[in-house]
């Protein structure tokens, strides 16, 4: 069994559901100390003149070492609408754009007090919407027994022995502190999966990689990502 574990991050880029696609148990990695400009309550989109900005959900001020699966949304803030105001600049370049709307009011419009909480039930969504049916679990409801962890690698190396896994598969951006003998000995197998983060037209004239999967849903059919979800190199 090949096990991926990852922070919930806010509909991430392709990279991330690559990674969920290739794995037989995704594990949302929720007890992680929250990190302020990262990738969970923000990620990017096209503006109006082409260029990467963010959208954000904000949230309630916290201590700094708050953990992700206890950071409370701003719902004094209108995050919704501005969101959706955001994501007009693709109505009319972007075929898939009412229905990806749908997609996201569907997701938007629920009560969400807990920002883990939204970005498990957003991703969850985009795979159901995909057809990808994955067996997920969410670490801080697992009830597993770590033991003392010296190194940031044992983290999931713990994790996966706990479940079963036969490989632990991560994003290459975790190379420089995954020790591979240290898996080896625990009779791990350890991958790296990298996104070749595929080229789909955007209609401006030229590529921008890396933005959240929703402009990847805006502009390329379902089956047509699905595809795109097998991009990638394992090493």
């Amino acid at each position: 069994m090949k096990v991926g574990i990852m922070q919930p991050y806010f509909f991430p880029y392709i990279g991330y559901f690559s990674l969920i696609h290739y794995v037989d148990k995704f594990i949302f990695f929720d007890t992680p100390q929250y990190i302020s400009h990262g990738w969970v309550n923000r990620n990017r989109i096209l503006r109006q003149n082409g260029t990467p900005g963010y959208i954000t959900v904000p949230i309630q001020k916290a201590s700094q070492k708050t953990a992700i699966n206890e950071i409370v949304i701003a719902n004094n803030i209108d995050w919704r609408n501005k969101i959706y105001g955001q994501l007009t600049v693709y109505r009319r370049k972007a075929p898939y754009y009412e229905e990806v709307m749908s997609f996201l009011h569907a997701v938007f419009d629920e009560e969400y007090n807990n920002l883990s909480d939204f970005n498990i039930k957003s991703i969850k969504s985009v795979c159901s919407y995909l057809g990808i049916k994955k067996d997920f679990d969410v670490f801080s409801q697992m009830k597993i027994n770590v033991p003392c962890i010296n190194e940031p690698d044992e983290w999931a190396l713990y994790i996966t022995k706990a479940v079963g896994g036969e490989s632990y598969v991560n994003p290459p951006g975790g190379q420089t502190f995954f020790r591979r003998n240290k898996y080896k000995e625990q009779n791990i197998n350890l991958e790296f999966l990298q996104s070749n983060c595929p080229v789909y037209i955007q209609r401006i004239g030229y590529f921008v990689p890396g933005l959240s999967i929703i402009d990847v849903m805006m502009f390329c059919e379902k089956k047509e990502i699905v595809n795109m979800l097998n991009d990638f190199k394992i090493f």
